[in-house]
């Protein structure tokens, strides 16, 4: 039981935070003209670039467009049904 507690109230939030911040860069590339080196971008900008950069490696911009925030939103969202969903396997195990 306190695990299922500990993943409710840790992994959880932390998917939700990561979705929020790389929908946040998803939106963020429509304006090029923005320094993500900069306060309030770099709070943004520092938690998701070590999981973008080798994304952007692998796969390349289709269109001019960089599709990496999109992958790694599909992950964690797919990590997260996975996990903590209505069938998720800690609350299975549970």
């Amino acid at each position: 039981m306190n695990s299922l507690i500990l993943a409710n109230w840790i992994l959880a939030p932390l998917f939700g935070v990561m979705i929020f911040l790389f929908i946040f860069r998803i939106v963020l590339t429509w304006y090029p003209q923005v320094d993500l080196n900069r306060f309030p971008f770099n709070l943004v900008a520092l938690p998701t670039e070590p999981l973008l950069a080798p994304v952007r490696k692998l796969v390349a911009p289709i269109g001019g467009v960089d599709i990496s925030p999109i992958i790694w939103v599909g992950i964690f969202s797919l990590l997260r049904e996975i996990l903590l969903g209505q069938q998720g396997l800690i609350k299975m195990m549970f």
